[in-house]
């Protein structure tokens, strides 16, 4: 994909179904606005679109119709995220772990005989014997090994993620094993970058909503730097996603919450008629409805694999994926890792984003409301911690990911709900003025 300078655009009418009349091109769509500095691609389908049983491709099914009742079983909800000969499928479902078939795809997942799982003291007693199980249960030709990994963000490090190497490298693990991640967010990430690191194929089980949602799908691995989150890593595909929506079942209601904060972005970002579902149904999403949940999660998986697929390496579309999380980042890594979940930072960095872009007249009030009403709602923050400072954002901010030239680059809603954009031109007292709104000093 081509690269831009400054600004990027999306702009997804919520009503539209791309590739809607035969001579639609969403390449040559999606690539028009580039010379102006503006890249507004609509909602390009980008799943594979038939002829494979079961899968979704997004805009399948319309938003608003989707029923929430109680838990089912049965086979998986399969989102593929095409990539080409990297393609790969999200499983989602109930009792997905009592399906051994699924990971036991010899010639799509496992490859070789020998599996490390990479979990950490949390999950393990939970489900690492369920996935252990799950991996050999008849077939005794493979060895699982595993590394438990203490839990927290603040062990997000090199330090931890030596660990998952001594294992593999006292273990005699070759490039055909595979590395498992079981968990949220944090082991996803470390996992993936071991992978990466090691050479070896890996999959995804993540265990919470923000995992689920997000963090598992994509490719986006590594570790935080004292100076700054997530900005040592690599970009490297999963093999497949199983997402067993039984391990929310004992997710804490805080890590709950934090995950919907992902799910939220996505209606505000690309998604308004998603974002009017959450609207309806956040209190049952709250209350753990087992079919909300479900739908919730394979809308955004749908979502991200739609922007993936699209742009694998962030070179402008899947930064808009960001909305929130420069403010958010800087407010983990000021207020220290792990004192707040990465939803919780990412729901007060979009307060302030939804903020800013209403001081640079580019949504009304009626959109910085909503976003207020529904993360209340959901049990999020709505503003920084009291200790962060300006000067504490503007020093992390300096060495975001998203920084280009110098130029802090950031995701702000522009125009009607589901629209945003990916620029460094915007008027600087708007961020100052914001920044202050937001902090006491």
């Amino acid at each position: 994909m081509a690269s831009i300078s400054n600004a990027f655009s999306l702009s997804l009418p919520s009503n539209r179904i791309a590739n809607s009349s035969s001579d639609f091109n969403p390449i040559t769509s999606a690539l028009s606005g580039l010379d102006s500095g503006e890249f507004s691609p609509g909602r390009v389908a980008v799943s594979k679109p038939s002829g494979i049983g079961g899968r979704i491709c997004a805009n399948a099914t319309p938003v608003m119709d989707q029923p929430v009742g109680e838990k089912s079983s049965g086979a998986p909800t399969i989102v593929e995220v095409d990539l080409g000969n990297r393609s790969y499928p999200i499983y989602i479902g109930s009792g997905l772990f009592d399906q051994p078939e699924l990971l036991q795809n010899f010639d799509r997942h496992v490859h070789g005989k020998k599996v490390i799982v990479v979990t950490n003291t949390t999950i393990a007693p939970l489900y690492l014997d369920k996935v252990v199980e799950a991996l050999t249960k008849g077939n005794t030709a493979v060895s699982v090994e595993y590394v438990i990994l203490p839990d927290g963000e603040k062990f997000k490090d090199m330090d931890t993620l030596m660990k998952v190497f001594d294992k593999a490298i006292e273990s005699r693990l070759d490039r055909r094993c595979t590395f498992v991640a079981l968990g949220g967010g944090v082991i996803g990430d470390m996992c993936g970058f071991a992978a990466a690191s090691f050479l070896v194929n890996f999959i995804q089980i993540p265990t919470t909503v923000m995992a689920q949602v997000d963090s598992s799908v994509g490719g986006k691995t590594g570790i935080n730097h004292p100076l700054g989150k997530n900005l040592i890593g690599a970009f490297y595909q999963p093999q497949c996603v199983l997402i067993d929506t039984d391990t929310l079942d004992t997710l804490p209601d805080r890590e709950l919450a934090s995950g919907l904060a992902e799910v939220i972005k996505y209606g505000l970002i690309r998604d308004a008629e998603f974002f009017q579902w959450q609207e309806k149904n956040m209190e049952k999403l709250i209350a753990r409805n087992p079919n909300a949940l479900a739908y919730a999660i394979k809308r955004s998986c749908e979502n991200k694999a739609e922007v993936v697929s699209f742009d694998e390496k962030e070179s402008g579309l899947r930064a808009t994926l960001n909305l929130g999380h420069t403010f958010g980042h800087a407010i983990e890594t000021g207020f220290g890792y792990g004192q707040w979940l990465h939803g919780e930072a990412v729901a007060a960095g979009m307060v302030m984003a939804v903020d800013m872009s209403y001081r640079l007249g580019w949504i009304d009030s009626s959109i910085v409301k909503r976003v207020d009403d529904i993360l209340l709602r959901a049990k999020l923050p709505t503003a920084p911690p009291e200790t962060m400072t300006v000067e504490m954002f503007k020093s992390v901010m300096a060495v975001d990911k998203k920084v280009a030239d110098g130029l802090l680059r950031l995701i702000l809603l522009k125009g009607p709900l589901g629209n945003c954009v990916f620029t460094g031109e915007y008027d600087r007292k708007a961020l100052d003025d914001t920044l202050s709104a937001f902090c006491k000093s």
